[in-house]
């Protein structure tokens, strides 16, 4: 099975032959963050759409871990487009991490299309490395398909239990891998490679609920399902809440 993985991997780089050579000399990443930005604005209306009635289930007891003000101080990891906003309750406090400076303009839009939120700033920087947010100032952080696509799950959810203060929750929602005895997980492996490229170091074959049980969480409420999207691939996901 490894050699035939290995070797449409191999068909699949000759078709692909000028972007592997772009990444190569170290092209190819000013080009994706670039253009995926565009991407993720199309892409996350067709996600909203299938994903609407599980986002409102996920999010629902959010305003439960509002700090003693009585408004949400939120976290949003990987913020992309700002997809999540209409999902969020009214007067919650968000501030977004991303590292791709390119999605600014469009979280702008979505700031002004959800105008019951009070947007605080947008930070360029790695969910690795929020240096920028103090420990314990949050009281919740959300990430979605973004566990996919980090250096360091064990670094990034050791920086959300930083940020988040004692009581706080980190929302998520994520595709994972699929079962390893599926023809959809031989898929995930063969095309893992060029997706990582195609899609800004997304991965297809990510264990990411592995990752969320090893940290230092006090509960941990989690959940697989198959979420109803026209790509098989990336129809095994998680999703749930877990708090420090």
């Amino acid at each position: 099975m490894a050699l035939i993985i290995f070797t449409l991997r191999l068909a699949i780089g000759i078709l692909l032959f000028p972007m592997f050579l772009l990444n190569l000399l170290g092209l190819w990443n000013q080009i994706c963050k670039k253009w995926f930005p565009y991407f993720l604005r199309r892409f996350t209306v067709m996600y909203n759409e299938q994903m609407a009635s599980k986002k409102r289930e996920l999010f629902s007891n959010l305003p439960e871990f509002a700090g003693p003000s009585g408004k949400l101080s939120l976290l949003e990891v990987g913020c992309g487009t700002g997809a999540n906003f209409k999902f969020y309750p009214a007067g919650c406090r968000v501030t977004c991490i991303d590292p791709n400076p390119n999605f600014e303009k469009f979280l702008i839009k979505s700031v002004a299309e959800n105008r019951h939120l009070q947007f605080e700033r947008f930070v360029v920087a790695a969910g690795e490395n929020m240096q920028q947010v103090a420990d314990g100032s949050v009281d919740v952080v959300v990430c979605t398909l973004v566990l996919c696509s980090v250096q360091n799950q064990e670094q990034i959810l050791q920086e959300v239990c930083r940020v988040l203060r004692p009581g706080g929750a980190f929302y998520f929602l994520e595709h994972v891998a699929a079962e390893s005895s599926t023809w959809n997980y031989f898929w995930q492996q063969v095309l893992d490679p060029a997706w990582y490229l195609l899609f800004d170091g997304c991965n297809l074959t990510r264990e990411s609920w592995k990752a969320l049980e090893r940290a230092r969480f006090s509960k941990l409420e989690l959940q697989h399902l198959q979420a109803p999207l026209p790509v098989e691939l990336v129809r095994p996901h998680i999703c749930g809440y877990a708090v420090k």
